[in-house]
């Protein structure tokens, strides 16, 4: 039997430091792209600051909305969408992420790779990601193929405008957080 699985695509704009640079540059309303098992956000990972504090040194993470950095951030903006996948991409997905949880301290930050974005060239380096990247490589890696361009130049320009992605929520991430709350409490 083929189920539908579903996972979800996190687009934000923090106002950090580095995403203002991005958004100068790119003018996109959104800087940041994170992937997650579940609605709830508990399960979303990216490429982004290892220590909410110190925006240095990043690499592969666990994202916490209400803990991590977004904390620091109370105004982030997102978009929220949804991907369905089949039982095969789902599990295949999972198994390369799992890759990433297992090896976590071995991967590093690509901002170099960002340059690539600038002079489009895809500047990709062993263990080293950055965010929209990292989320294009685990999608194309599980077969599921959203782009036609190699993850080292995908960004999340790329994300907003992809049709396959459907579109769950746009606002402030606090106030979908508190829905979330909301929701259940009352269930």
């Amino acid at each position: 039997m083929v189920r539908n699985n579903t996972v979800y695509i996190l687009l934000t704009h923090s106002g950090s430091l580095l995403s203002k640079c991005i958004n100068m540059y790119t003018k996109e309303p959104y800087t940041h792209v994170s992937i997650a098992l579940d609605k709830n956000l508990k399960e979303l990972y990216s490429f982004g600051r290892i220590n909410p504090y110190n925006p240095i040194f990043g690499g592969f993470v666990k994202e916490d909305i209400v803990n991590g950095t977004y904390s620091r951030f109370p105004e982030t903006r997102c978009a929220f969408y949804s991907l369905s996948l089949n039982d095969i991409q789902y599990k295949r997905l999972k198994r390369e992420l799992d890759k990433f949880k297992a090896n976590g301290d071995k991967y590093g930050y690509n901002l170099l790779g960002l340059f690539g974005i600038i002079i489009n060239i895809p500047i990709e380096r062993k263990y080293n990601y950055f965010c929209s990247q990292f989320v294009a490589t685990l999608l194309n890696n599980s077969g599921i193929y959203l782009f036609n361009k190699p993850p080292a130049l995908v960004t999340p320009k790329d994300f907003r405008k992809c049709r396959k992605l459907k579109l769950l929520y746009e606002g402030r991430l606090r106030s979908y957080y508190n829905r979330l709350e909301v929701y259940y409490q009352i269930n």
